[in-house]
């Protein structure tokens, strides 16, 4: 395994890490959005759209805002869920960042 050029110094690093802190920061956003609607008894924001904003790489601002908010916490599908996503996410990242070359 060659570790000489790891992807931080690619040019593929920054879209990636800008999607990723992109997602995270909408996810964040909705899982707020939602609490405020539930607090005031407004329509709110599917489940299934926040579970999908946690899977497309917005796993840790959900997780943020679960516990930012006290939002979803008591759904199990949330509680297993998001950071299951997270963690996956994370590997990911790292993954990335450490050892994946493109071209």
């Amino acid at each position: 395994m060659d570790f000489s050029v790891p992807l931080f110094l690619s040019a593929y690093s920054q879209p990636i890490c800008a999607v990723f802190l992109f997602m995270n920061v909408f996810s964040f956003a909705l899982y707020g959005i939602d609490k405020q609607k539930a607090k005031k008894g407004l329509f709110r924001i599917r489940e299934r759209t926040l579970l999908l904003s946690s899977f497309f790489a917005g796993a840790l601002g959900a997780f943020a805002a679960m516990i930012v908010f006290r939002h979803k916490t008591k759904k199990p599908i949330f509680r297993f869920f998001v950071p299951l996503c997270g963690l996956v996410q994370t590997v990911f990242i790292l993954w990335l960042l450490c050892f994946a070359r493109f071209g």
